[in-house]
């Protein structure tokens, strides 16, 4: 078979890598770019957004596509829940330190990590995907001086992996219109550009840090529950998603939801193509001296602007 054929197949799985990756990295960069908060926790709220996902499909039983969409709205509900008392409870109380935050969050880590071994388990789950037909990809080749179409033998994908690629890319499109087109995006962008200026025109500051903490966390549990159809739910599954989401906001730059969305994508495109032509581990490679590069000759990232 022609290379073609393997570059678009590894295209395709890039995509969907890009799609999760983004909307966990968007929920990253909007908590810090809103509350300068370095949330170490979000991984957590990624695993427990697939952990409730496959709760919540146990209980509702029937048809896997009933449970899967009770947990697609019920899961990232009660973990933006669960991080604006998280908020109100743990990071008000420290005043929003940028360091006190950090050492409270790898609590907040840890307490979240370890309830959910208690309840859940050390087993790995899957989610059933709520439709999941395999479709053949059509290649076009060179016969006889004319284009024809032809379907290579083992290149395909499945029906719900374009679905997550199309539901993320809409998701994203929504976070945008939040921001930019709406009161409330408004009055995040008001507190973001200065707290103090915020408070003394009567915006209630901690109540916007509480939201946008539940949203960041909301975010991450979406793309969790779009991906554990695919993967599997585990109590251990949210450290490479952190470590993933804090490389894209470091190259996009931090508090940039445009570069984090560039970066998702140039990050999940070459970690599908190098996964599937070399390794996984290269991907991860390149990806972590990436960062080094950009840390040394654009620490601000991408699309970032240097402070002042």
């Amino acid at each position: 078979m022609e290379l073609g054929p393997y570059l678009m197949l590894a295209t395709l799985e890039g995509l969907v890598m890009a799609s999760v990756l983004a909307l966990t990295a968007v929920g990253l960069s909007l908590v810090f770019g809103v509350m300068r908060v370095v949330n170490i926790a979000h991984g957590e709220f990624f695993m427990l957004g697939a952990v409730l996902a496959w709760v919540i499909a146990q209980m509702v039983g029937g048809h896997p596509a009933l449970g899967f969409a009770v947990a697609l709205v019920g899961a990232p509900l009660i973990v933006g829940g669960i991080a604006v008392a998280a908020d109100m409870t743990i990071l008000k109380r420290v005043s929003y330190d940028p360091e006190r935050t950090i050492v409270a969050t790898i609590g907040l880590l840890y307490i979240i990590q370890q309830l959910t071994l208690m309840g859940y388990g050390p087993e790995a789950r899957p989610v059933e995907a709520p439709f999941n037909t395999r479709l053949a990809l059509p290649w076009v080749e060179m016969k006889e001086g004319a284009l024809a179409l032809y379907w290579p033998w083992g290149l395909a994908t499945t029906s719900y992996k374009l679905a997550v690629i199309a539901a993320g890319a809409v998701v994203l499109l929504g976070v945008w219109a939040m921001m930019a087109r709406t009161r409330i995006g408004l009055v995040m962008r008001a507190v973001q550009a200065d707290r103090d200026m915020a408070t003394a025109f009567g915006i209630p500051v901690e109540r916007v840090y509480a939201m946008v903490f539940g949203i960041g966390a909301a975010l991450a549990a979406l793309a969790a529950v779009l991906v554990v159809p695919i993967s599997q739910a585990h109590y251990l599954m949210g450290a490479e998603p952190l470590l993933l989401a804090f490389t894209v906001v470091i190259i996009g730059g931090l508090g940039s939801l445009p570069g984090t969305v560039v970066a998702a994508i140039l990050i999940g495109l070459s970690d599908g193509m190098i996964s599937v032509f070399f390794s996984p581990t290269l991907a991860k490679i390149i990806a972590t001296l990436l960062v080094a590069l950009v840390l040394v000759f654009r620490p601000q990232g991408l699309f970032g602007t240097r402070s002042a």
